[in-house]
């Protein structure tokens, strides 16, 4: 996407199309990220879903073209869990180690379900340990996350920032999870226009649209205060809110 380009994560340690595994990490010719659905370094998107988030968080500023991301200056890095709007938690699982492992400092993670995963929980406390913010969507199916969960965002580890999503005049969306002590905040995530397949924009809504300016808000704070912790983070950005 033009949008899109400029920011794309590149892995400096892979040389492109030599098929050749450069950085020794298992992946050949990984060089925008993974698709971990289908096996291969292609991790394009066939449904509209991750380019709309990707938009959100880094859609390039100040060029003339299309949209302007939370922070405009993020680099994206490219990890497909799953084809269509199917979605896989061995591969999410997998996405995670990936992500942490070739230095992401925050992950957006627009999806879940209701089935709780220890290797998860693992994937999420082993990013923690990296000083990794997981930042991840409450839900669409209007119930309250303390009493139903909602996996990976109802995952206690204190690097999680479970997100709700927001209406134009501040309130609650009506599709919206929400839950007093499992979701951390809200966040726009009705008529989002972002970026889309094909060089296009497009309007969506959910948590999934409200998760990306909350990662894109951590990232740039990030990118002014490198030497914060993950947890420092979590604090200016939930102390930052407005009740």
């Amino acid at each position: 996407h033009p949008d899109l380009a400029d920011n794309m994560w590149k892995n400096p340690g892979e040389i492109p199309n030599n098929s050749i595994d450069d950085d020794k990490y298992g992946y050949i010719d990984d060089v925008y990220g993974w698709n971990f659905a289908q096996g291969n370094n292609n991790p394009g998107d066939s449904q509209g879903h991750g380019t709309h988030v990707a938009g959100s968080i880094a859609a390039v500023g100040n060029n003339g073209v299309g949209i302007t991301g939370v922070g405009w200056n993020t680099k994206i890095m490219a990890l497909k869990a799953g084809t269509g709007a199917t979605f896989n938690m061995a591969n999410a699982i997998t996405a995670t180690y990936y992500a942490v492992d070739n230095g992401a400092k925050v992950s957006n993670n627009s999806y879940g379900g209701t089935k709780y995963s220890p290797a998860f929980a693992n994937a999420i406390k082993y990013a923690k340990d990296k000083n990794h913010l997981f930042v991840a969507a409450a839900g669409n199916s209007r119930v309250n996350n303390d009493v139903s969960p909602h996996y990976p965002g109802s995952y206690t580890y204190e690097n999680i920032i479970a997100v709700a999503a927001t209406n134009e005049n501040d309130g609650r969306a009506y599709f919206s999870c929400y839950g007093s002590n499992s979701v951390d905040l809200g966040a726009p995530g009705t008529t989002i226009l972002s970026t889309y397949p094909g060089s296009t924009y497009s309007i969506m809504q959910g948590t999934s649209m409200a998760t990306p300016h909350v990662a894109g808000a951590a990232a740039v704070l990030w990118s002014f205060a490198p030497y914060l912790d993950l947890a420092t983070v979590k604090q200016y950005i939930l102390e930052s809110g407005d009740p």
